[in-house]
Formats: structure tokens, C-alpha cells, sequence
């Protein structure tokens, strides 16, 4: 199968590619080659290439800097969902878009499930949610695969960025009213290859089993390491002054994921461990 992925060189992007490479003829792109932004061009892209599948992993991740540049944010989360979901529709082609968890604003006690209302608190979240509705609005044939908390080989992310703070202060504030589950890029990869193969449609939400807050995932990655002269504080939220509100509760219940493919994700703590070694 000919698959298409935007976001290529991405901290996903990069495992993905690989991961999909083993049974697929993969096309990577990245924004050096083709702004998602531009209609004319991703649509030009997509029917000269005509793959059967496209992956939007290309995303404006960083979560602050979404509440200063506002409208970037909306042009990359949402229309750049719009313009390659109208590419694929002019092909026939399926779409597997990955979306957040941040779509929902972390008052429920149980983990979100696919059918909960979404809410965001912050910009970020309302463009992912609005590229969610621009695919499910223009493309009958997607797959929309919310997740959370990622970690891996290839981009920023919390585990390198405590570690490197650990070798360099002697105490670490860490917020503890905010949980979810720690998500390993690689879990992940093999989790969209299980379901091309499904071909599966609508939303699915896909995690490493588990949750934990901010702050016992600092401390199990510390742990991990044998560091144990560093101290780590847990802080609210609050005293934590960020631009954009984050979700208290953002777990992601994964069942209809897990039920479709015979077998639960691994738990974050396992997943930490590899990526750790």
C-alpha cells in the first residue's frame, strides 16, 4: 500500500515512517518540502503522488506559544487538516489524522472516551478540535487518533527536558494536578500499523496503559536514571504561570482501540524503560 505522511520529520514522524516502511511503500514529507498550509500545493501534492492512505502527523505542538501566535495555530491544527482531508477526498483516498487531548477540558473524574462532548481550555486544543471537524466534514473515509503526553527518540519532549535540568539544579518543581498517560512514539507507530491494516474509521483514542501525574513522571524518569541526589517538589498548577490552561484530567480511555486490535498498549512505565535504555 502507498502511504503519505505529512509530518515526517516530526518526534512521531520519525518513528512512524520506519514503523509503516516494513509492510508499505512510504512517502515522506515534511514542512522543508510542503507546507500544509497551502492548499494549492498540498492537493497538487496528494494527486500526483495518489496514495491510498495519508497520515497528518504535522502539528504546531507548542502549547504556550499556540496562545501567542494564534492564528498559525489555526492555520497549521485546523486547515492544514481542511486542505489535506480535501486532497484526499479528490482521490478517493483514506486519512489517519492524530489529534490530542487536549480537545477536552479535564473536569471528568473517568477517562475521556471517544463519544464525551469536547471542551478545550486552551487555542491549541479548539485547532485540533477544529481540524477533527474539518475531516469528519469533508472525508467519509478517516480515522482520527486522539492521544496525549508523547515521548520519544526524535523531538523535545518532558523526559529529555527533566533530565537535562537534573544535571543542572539541585531541585526540580514539578506540577502534580495534572494527569494523563506518558505515551512512547515507537508504542504508538506500531498501534497506526495495526489499525491501516484494520482499516479502521472514526475516532479512537490510543495511550500507553497507565496514568500518572507531571510529577510522578519526573520522579519514575529520575529513578529510572539512579538519580537520587536531585529533589523534586510538587507544585499546583497555579504557581506554575503558563500561558495556556492545561486539562487537570486529560486520561484518554482507550477500550475501543483495544478491543479492536486484541490487545491493550503496554503501560508508560514499561515504555519509559526502553526509551530510557
Amino acid at each position: 500500500m502507498k502511504v503519505l505522511v505529512f509530518g515526517a520529520r516530526g518526534m512521531l514522524g520519525k518513528d512512524l515512517v520506519p514503523a509503516l516502511s516494513v509492510k508499505h511503500q512510504v512517502l515522506a514529507r515534511d514542512i522543508e518540502d510542503l507546507d500544509i498550509t497551502d492548499q494549492h500545493r498540498v492537493q497538487k501534492e496528494i494527486e500526483i503522488l495518489r496514495p491510498q492512505v495519508v497520515v497528518n502527523a504535522a502539528a504546531y505542538t507548542d502549547v504556550d506559544g499556540c496562545e501567542s501566535n494564534k492564528e498559525l495555530a489555526f492555520a497549521v491544527n485546523a486547515d492544514g487538516a481542511r486542505n489535506i482531508a480535501a486532497g484526499c477526498a479528490a482521490i478517493n483516498a483514506r486519512m489517519i489524522h492524530l489529534s490530542t487531548d487536549y480537545v477536552f477540558d479535564g473536569t471528568s473524574s473517568a477517562p475521556y472516551r471517544e463519544e464525551d462532548p469536547p471542551h478545550p481550555l486552551n487555542v491549541h486544543g479548539s485547532s485540533k478540535l477544529l481540524g477533527e471537524h474539518y475531516v469528519q466534514e469533508i472525508l467519509r473515509d478517516h480515522l482520527i487518533i486522539r492521544t496525549e503526553w508523547l515521548f520519544g527518540r526524535h523531538g523535545k519532549n518532558f523526559v529529555d527536558t527533566i533530565l537535562r535540568l537534573a544535571a543542572q539544579q539541585e531541585e526540580l518543581r514539578v506540577v502534580n494536578d495534572q494527569r494523563g498517560a506518558p505515551t512512547f512514539t515507537k508504542d504508538l507507530s506500531w498501534a497506526i500499523e495495526k489499525l491501516l491494516e484494520k482499516e479502521a474509521k472514526g475516532i479512537l483514542h490510543i495511550t500507553n496503559s497507565g496514568s500518572c501525574t507531571w510529577y510522578e513522571f519526573a520522579r519514575r524518569i529520575l529513578r529510572e536514571k539512579n538519580i537520587d541526589h536531585i529533589s523534586i517538589i510538587p507544585i499546583s498548577s497555579a504557581e506554575l504561570t503558563r500561558p495556556a490552561e492545561r486539562p487537570a484530567n486529560s486520561i484518554l480511555n482507550c477500550h475501543r482501540f483495544e478491543t479492536l486490535v486484541g490487545q491493550k498498549m503496554r503501560n508508560w512505565e514499561e515504555a519509559l524503560k526502553e526509551y530510557l535504555a
